[in-house]
């Protein structure tokens, strides 16, 4: 081989909904980088040949989602690729997508608060893994029963939070009608002792009946309610000084004048 040539540090897996990207360090400076995928079970597959990047997506080599990898991250020089010595590499740490992938968010696609009954409506992340029919699979085709979403609900403008679980795309929780509701859902793999929790949708809020204190706090009404204060005192005063004024005026135009 040729240990002159540095070999990768800092390697690192980032994957979410199973689109994942492999991350090292340092850039190279006068060779390149070749990345091999080593399974447990299947054939050892090269990415990224001769770049000199230090990243490289290896999405596409994962497809056996449950299957166990290691990759080799070679530092090699193009004169090396030609001939039978092994180049010098890293390894990375071992990474199963099915376990270690992040779940993404989940989009809200509707939701209704009718009566006493929040109705919340989501879909699935998608993967970049494809059916025959060129149709995406979701992270539900691919995770199936051990997936689930929660709920997390609260009052507006309140800090107290409770939850919900479900299995499908639906949750319909009790409420107080004459509230607002703010919320977010993330899924979950409760099997896995790591990374459990997917990242949070956005959080949404119901706006029935809102009116402009739930709008904008009561703290502006106060700082309103100063201002209002300070201007009918303002006017007052005003008002008292330009009588005064007036009185003052027409005392003196009463006054004989001099000399008279």
């Amino acid at each position: 081989g040729n240990p002159e040539l540095p070999t990768a540090v800092n390697i690192t897996w980032s994957s979410i909904n199973f689109k994942t990207i492999l991350q090292w360090q340092p850039k190279p400076s006068g060779y390149f980088y070749t990345v091999e995928i080593h399974g447990q079970t299947t054939d050892t597959k090269k990415k990224c040949i001769l770049t000199t990047e230090t990243e490289c997506d290896v999405t596409d080599v994962l497809r056996n989602v449950k299957e166990t990898y290691t990759a080799h991250i070679l530092s090699v020089t193009s004169s090396v690729m030609d001939n039978f010595e092994e180049p010098p590499f890293a390894v990375s740490e071992k990474f199963t997508p099915y376990i270690q992938t992040v779940l993404g968010k989940p989009e809200i696609q509707n939701y209704t608060q009718k009566d006493s009954k929040l109705n919340i409506v989501f879909q699935d992340p998608l993967t970049p893994y494809t059916f025959p029919n060129g149709s995406f699979q979701s992270i539900r085709d691919i995770f199936q029963h051990d997936l689930e979403y929660k709920l997390y609900y609260w009052k507006d403008q309140s800090s107290g939070k409770k939850d919900a679980t479900t299995k499908s795309h639906k949750f319909e929780v009790s409420v107080e009608s004459t509230k607002n509701y703010c919320f977010y859902v993330q899924g979950i793999i409760p099997s896995r002792r790591e990374d459990r929790n997917g990242q949070e949708s956005m959080v949404l809020c119901t706006s029935i009946g809102r009116n402009i204190l739930d709008e904008y706090g009561a703290e502006v009404f106060i700082i309103v309610a100063v201002i209002a204060v300070a201007v009918v005192t303002l006017a007052i005063v005003l008002s008292v000084i330009l009588c005064k004024r007036k009185k003052a005026k027409a005392a003196r135009e009463k006054e004989p004048l001099n000399g008279v």
